[in-house]
């Protein structure tokens, strides 16, 4: 709940910084654009849509929000972002997909995005530094790449005679080499034999013992 009011904080900040007027081309009201690399979920929406009531934005009434969803199909990003930039989005909130944030990074320099990622912006290269971020982009990091690892101590001792593990692992997902790396050294050292297995898309990284 912290994490996920974090996020939204920051995209009510950066929704604090559109002008007031409007020409007569755009919206009447803001457009906030949402992309999601998974299906539909009305979870997600009411979630997303009562987050950002907390900051004081009611979508219909202070601003409107164009929801693009990618449906596990990574490569539809630079699409979707085009289309949110063509409908005037003054800011797209890309949370749980980096390569949405960085198809938004490549499309534009001035429409601000707010991101929510698993592993450290700065290695994506999202942002210049974590201290000073400069350019259009802010956003959150929940650490799931390292918690993989952490995961893997924790299979090791609830099953502590297992000498084999299936990660389960979404190729087209940009953290997924930086996953295996992790989880590969940490299974080493544990003496764990490791036996990588293509998931379906949407899911990044899981953990089977056998």
């Amino acid at each position: 709940m912290i994490k996920r009011r974090k996020f939204i904080t920051l995209l009510g900040g950066a929704a604090a910084a559109w002008p007031v007027a409007a020409s007569a081309q755009q919206p009447t009201i803001p457009v906030i654009g949402l992309i999601s690399a998974f299906s539909p979920s009305p979870a997600r929406i009411t979630a997303f849509q009562q987050g950002l009531s907390e900051t004081g934005h009611v979508e219909g009434q202070s601003v409107a929000i164009e929801y693009r969803w990618a449906e596990g199909r990574y490569d539809l990003m630079p699409d979707l972002v085009a289309d949110l930039l063509g409908r005037r989005a003054r800011v797209i909130a890309t949370p749980g997909s980096a390569l949405a944030a960085r198809a938004a990074k490549a499309a534009t320099a001035a429409v601000p995005i707010v991101f929510a990622v698993g592993e450290d912006p700065v290695k994506l290269g999202l942002v210049a530094s974590l201290a000073r971020p400069s350019g259009n982009l802010t956003g959150v990091n929940f650490l799931n790449t390292e918690l993989v690892t952490k995961q893997l101590g924790l299979l090791r001792q609830l099953v502590p005679r297992a000498s084999r593990v299936a990660v389960l692992v979404n190729s087209a997902n940009i953290t997924a080499d930086r996953t295996l790396t992790e989880v590969e050294a940490a299974a080493r050292a544990m003496g764990l034999h490791i036996q990588v297995s293509q998931h379906q898309p949407g899911d990044q990284c899981g953990l089977l013992k056998s």
